[in-house]
């Protein structure tokens, strides 16, 4: 009896463990995070910065012309430059015109007659707020020649520089003329304090407008770089080129000029915009590139994070991505900081009043963390829908930006190789439909390891600190 019992004992127990296998073994099991590995040890291009313009008058408009109060003035300076509590924007372009010489002075080889007010249309005085926000690069790009330099005689409607092949005029040669009119007016921002670093001689090249413009082919912008580069240098300005209005365009300019050794060595920085033509791939060119302008197409004012129509934070924050890690882009400078009306700006301007498009805070969620010179690092993810890069910063910290392009949260753990971050934290900041670049509670770093999940459509930055 006793061993009947045992047998039938051990006989159920071993149908009941049968039983809690096959059971274990049909429930569902936990979906794995997504790895991503952050690599220290692979480095891509150096950073210049995050930038924006405010030409045509925006500087003025902003200063207080159509009635913005000074308080408004400072809230909007705030939101574009402060480093802790706005975008923390560390490059200005500013637009050259003819102001400077808006006369003939009698030939190209006459003696220049330059004036200066000091104004330039607001833009002096705004080069002077961004200064005291610590901006150090100045950016300033000629989007024509003055119109007696040209073959059209005015300065709107295309036209070509008078001097360059296929570009001859009654008047003369312009050339040489005009290389010193772009480092006169470099020289009227140092008297007023303000050090321009890099300067251009065209706003896309390719493209007539019925505002200011120019054209130049390719072959004519590496011709004109010989002259100017010499004279810009000598006065100790970095010479960049051609601000293309597309970046598949812009790739023409720069197979141009590096096929040319001389104009080669007298380019600093190659410039291409994306309108006609978005990041697909780096320039063909070992300098350094910046996609120096570009806002979403829009016929109305949005102020939206994610609401599919092309010019929501959302694609902002995309475009910025791809530049990055498509373009290896050392710059990446926005078109209008802020403007009036239906603006694709990051801040639209309202007499005294103004409004905040989620643009700004996609722009943020870069450019407050990456800052110059720091180095873009390896950074990859095992799901795609996470657009993932890294940069290691002069200070020590690692950023690492996360675009979740999926509809749903995604929990990620981060692997930190070769960053020299074992132990430590990380602090979030999200952008997304309700959060503004809003810092999250950190997460901890223990052995150069992290976990933290993305929420669905939705923008995170790790700054990573030991």
């Amino acid at each position: 009896m006793q061993r009947r019992l045992r047998n039938w004992a051990l006989t159920s127990l071993a149908a009941l463990l049968t039983a809690a296998a096959t059971t274990a073994a049909a429930l569902p099991q936990p979906t794995a995070a997504t790895t991503a590995t952050i690599n220290g040890s692979t480095t891509y291009q150096p950073i210049d910065g995050f930038g924006f313009s405010e030409h045509f008058g925006r500087a003025a408009i902003m200063n207080g012309s159509q009635g913005l109060s000074a308080q408004h003035q400072k809230e909007i300076l705030d939101l574009l430059l402060d480093r802790s509590t706005g975008a923390g924007l560390s490059i200005l372009r500013l637009g050259i015109d003819s102001g400077i010489q808006p006369a003939d002075p009698g030939g190209p080889n006459a003696t220049p007659k330059y004036v200066w007010d000091g104004v330039d249309k607001g833009q002096v005085w705004l080069a002077k707020q961004a200064k005291s926000y610590g901006v150090k690069r100045f950016y300033a790009d000629a989007w024509t020649a003055p119109g007696y330099m040209k073959t059209n005689g005015t300065d709107a409607n295309g036209g070509t520089l008078c001097g360059l092949s296929g570009a001859t005029c009654a008047s003369g040669d312009w050339r040489k003329a005009y290389a010193n009119f772009l480092v006169q007016y470099a020289r009227f921002y140092r008297q007023e304090g303000i050090g321009i670093t890099d300067l251009g001689f065209t706003n896309e090249p390719d493209w007539t407008a019925t505002y200011d413009s120019m054209r130049l082919t390719p072959a004519q912008a590496v011709e004109f770089i010989k002259t100017f580069g010499p004279i810009a240098r000598a006065a100790g300005y970095k010479v960049a080129c051609c601000d293309s209005f597309g970046w598949d365009q812009e790739k023409t300019y720069s197979s141009s000029i590096e096929a040319d050794a001389k104009a080669r060595g007298l380019v600093t920085t190659h410039t291409g915009h994306t309108y006609a033509s978005k990041v697909d791939g780096p320039l063909p060119t070992q300098k350094r590139s910046w996609m120096s302008e570009w806002s979403p197409d829009g016929t109305t004012w949005n102020e939206n994070w994610d609401d599919g129509s092309g010019y929501d934070g959302f694609t902002v924050a995309s475009a910025i991505h791809d530049a990055l890690t498509k373009g290896n882009t050392s710059g990446y400078v926005y078109w209008y900081g802020a403007s009036l009306g239906a603006t694709r700006g990051l801040i639209q301007m309202d007499g005294d009043g103004y409004h905040v498009s989620k643009r700004l805070w996609a722009m943020a969620n870069y450019s407050r963390f990456i800052r110059p010179g720091a180095t873009r690092i390896g950074a990859t993810a095992s799901d795609s829908a996470l657009e993932l890069s890294a940069f290691r910063n002069t200070n020590g910290t690692v950023t690492v930006v996360a675009l979740n392009t999926s509809t749903s949260a995604t929990p990620v753990t981060f692997d930190l190789k070769n960053t020299g971050i074992g132990k430590g934290t990380a602090t979030p900041y999200l952008t997304d439909a309700t959060h503004s670049t809003a810092q999250q509670p950190t997460v901890a770093v223990g052995k150069s390891s992290l976990t933290s999940t993305v929420p669905a459509r939705a923008l995170v930055t790790y700054t990573i600190r030991r």
